[in-house]
């Protein structure tokens, strides 16, 4: 069941998306080349979250043992963080999710460590990035489901990278995952129409190689079956009458502390 929500209650997952944006800021902040361990993210986040009285939305859900989701190079998402450190040059998504006052807000990101990458992860990393803008761009009152997923992987391909199929966004609210769930890939003009209320977690994943994925031992990380580069982003999106509203985004001024 779609659960469209009020007006009031997208403020709600609007403060929670600006939490979500300013954790993340403030993680990406303290990456440290040669230093900072996939554990240490995790750490900086729990420390970040419980120090402002909210809710980690993924830690022990369904099982998960973090509070967020780092994926390096190969890594695709779901990467449990450990002690591999993190090197000038790697790509690494931060994947995170926060509830505040009951209310849910999911953003992703990936960045090159150091501020400098291969050729090829540069533009891996500013594809994805367009194809997730390209995806919420199509977030409007009347079109359909998948002219989400049609304008992401038009544009990925474009580019010559591929979608990954096995993983999709979805809908958010009072639950991490609500319906619907959001393909980045497929045909325009298919599925439910997109109404005024409804919320979505909009995250293309994309890989440099093939599109095919698969699982660890641990259960949980997930990489390309190539072990080609991956990148993910994400923004919590509300349907407004006038079109999308990116709620995952820091207030201008910053957060009020």
């Amino acid at each position: 069941m779609i659960i469209r929500k009020t007006p009031a209650e997208i403020e709600k997952m609007r403060v929670a998306g600006a939490a979500v944006a300013w954790c993340l800021d403030e993680i990406v902040r303290r990456i440290v080349p040669g230093k900072t361990t996939t554990l240490d993210i995790d750490r900086i986040a729990e420390e970040l979250i419980r120090s402002h009285g909210w809710v980690s939305s993924f830690k022990n859900y369904r099982g998960y043992p973090n509070t967020v989701c780092v994926a390096v190079n190969e890594e695709v998402v779901h990467g449990i963080p450990g002690d591999r450190v993190l090197e000038a040059g790697d790509i690494v998504g931060i994947d995170l999710g926060i509830a505040v006052d009951g209310w849910h807000a999911d953003a992703a990101l990936t960045i090159a460590v150091g501020g400098k990458a291969s050729k090829e992860a540069e533009r891996l990393l500013r594809v994805t990035k367009e194809a997730l803008y390209k995806g919420i761009e199509q977030a409007r009152p009347g079109k359909h489901l998948s002219d989400i997923g049609h304008a992401i992987q038009k544009h990925v391909e474009l580019h010559g990278f591929s979608v990954v199929r096995d993983l999709v966004g979805h809908g958010i609210g009072q639950s991490l995952h609500e319906d619907p769930q959001v393909p980045n890939y497929g045909k325009p003009g298919r599925g439910i129409r997109l109404e005024e209320g409804m919320t979505l977690a909009i995250e293309p994943m994309v890989n440099a190689g093939g599109y095919a994925v698969e699982t660890l031992g641990d259960s949980w990380t997930v990489v390309s079956k190539d072990r080609s580069l991956s990148a993910h982003f994400e923004h919590t999106v509300a349907i407004r009458r006038d079109g999308p509203d990116i709620l995952t985004l820091l207030p201008v001024g910053g957060l009020s502390r």
